[in-house]
């Protein structure tokens, strides 16, 4: 097979998702950001509630964003909107380096993390090789891995529905290309050992690179957030994405970045569209970066509407993950067409994902009000 055509088509295939053009059924389900399960598959094709007033359960979105700030900054770039952002990514790369403690050389931006996702593996080349991972977990790498015939290596949960890195550290071979892991773990919430992870990421490395996707990172306490960005720095074969997603409430704007070696974002950078992030996303990300009063409103919004869930699942006798994020991962008590389809019904949107041969709910976390009246209408369709 052509790897230079494959590489073209992967470019195009994620071109049109990121620009939301239609794609086909199959394409779709195996390039959406989260897998399709089967209960969702049947409802593909029905009428969304996306656009007529349901609640958002479903995309791990902050209720609460994008900050004031962020929508200040918005508003003030709207009369530079005929220029292009060249000079603006430049000084954004610096600022975030600062942030990171790094050089600029070693920033790569990208519109969100799915495009960055996206060059990593093109810049790869994976066909014929593997690429490693927990599961369930983020699976945007590992199915464009797949799409370009590269074989996805699947590492179970352990029982708390954490990443098992010392099965993890067992199954690495010849073969093993890329290990991607996700702390805290979308879609379990779920958080391991900063120091454990380290360690593995370090010894990992050695034999493959590491892709560490740190979206949710934000969602600790300032003291509990352990990046390996440290790793980077000691030239270890690491690649650390973030996102100002989730946190910053900024999803739709899409602006996302990669720290890494230089010789690895060049590397990356290959595949770059230099057009894909706009003067606005960068003025309101510029805006939001170091706003720890936002954070911090979030997240403590988010703990307490996220045990209005958990409290309700203890009162149920149903086990889930230990969230530290905005979303909770639990079994589904009834089959996940009912579930979908029943919550559709009530005006709430959420995720069935299948994993080991059974249905799991997954729901994002809304504001307290739209958490309360979620468990009410949960609890009536069971």
């Amino acid at each position: 097979m052509n790897t230079n055509l494959n590489r073209r088509n992967w470019i195009k295939s994620s071109l049109a998702l990121t620009a939301g053009l239609v794609a086909t059924s199959s394409l779709t389900e195996k390039l959406m950001a989260a897998p399709v399960s089967h209960a969702e598959k049947i409802m593909l094709n029905q009428t969304s509630s996306l656009l007529n007033g349901a609640v958002r359960l479903n995309a791990n979105e902050n209720p609460y964003g994008p900050s004031e700030k962020a929508k200040a900054a918005l508003l003030q770039l709207l009369s530079e909107g005929n220029r292009y952002p060249f000079a603006a990514m430049g000084e954004f790369k610096k600022l975030l380096a600062a942030k990171e403690g790094v050089a600029p050389e070693y920033i790569h931006l990208g519109a969100g993390s799915g495009e960055l996702l996206c060059q990593t593996g093109v810049a790869f080349g994976l066909e014929g090789k593997s690429v490693m991972s927990s599961f369930p977990t983020f699976p945007m790498l590992m199915n464009y891995a797949e799409f370009m015939n590269a074989t996805w290596q699947k590492i179970n949960l352990n029982d708390a529905l954490e990443h098992d890195y010392e099965t993890m550290t067992s199954a690495i071979t010849s073969d093993t290309k890329l290990i991607f892991v996700c702390n805290p773990n979308n879609p379990t919430g779920t958080l391991v050992d900063q120091m454990v992870v380290e360690r593995f990421c370090e010894e990992a490395s050695k034999k493959a690179t590491v892709y560490a996707d740190e979206a949710y990172l934000e969602f600790l306490e300032p003291s509990q957030q352990h990046s390996m960005v440290g790793l980077v720095k000691q030239g270890k074969n690491i690649i650390v994405s973030r996102t100002f997603s989730k946190i910053f409430g900024l999803a739709g704007l899409r602006v996302g970045y990669i720290v890494a070696h230089p010789d690895m974002i060049k590397r990356l950078a290959k595949y770059n569209d230099d057009f894909s992030i706009s003067q606005t996303s960068l003025a309101a990300a510029k805006a939001c970066i170091d706003d720890e009063d936002f954070m911090k409103l979030t997240r403590t919004k988010n703990a307490v509407a996220r045990n209005v869930l958990t409290d309700y699942l203890d009162k149920k006798k149903i086990m889930y993950g230990k969230s530290v994020t905005n979303f909770v991962f639990f079994p589904a008590p009834k089959d996940g067409k009912t579930i979908l389809t029943s919550m559709e019904q009530k005006g709430f949107l959420m995720r069935i994902w299948d994993y080991k041969n059974s249905e799991w709910c997954r729901v994002s976390i809304g504001t307290q009000d739209e958490m309360t009246r979620f468990i009410k209408a949960f609890d009536e369709i069971l």
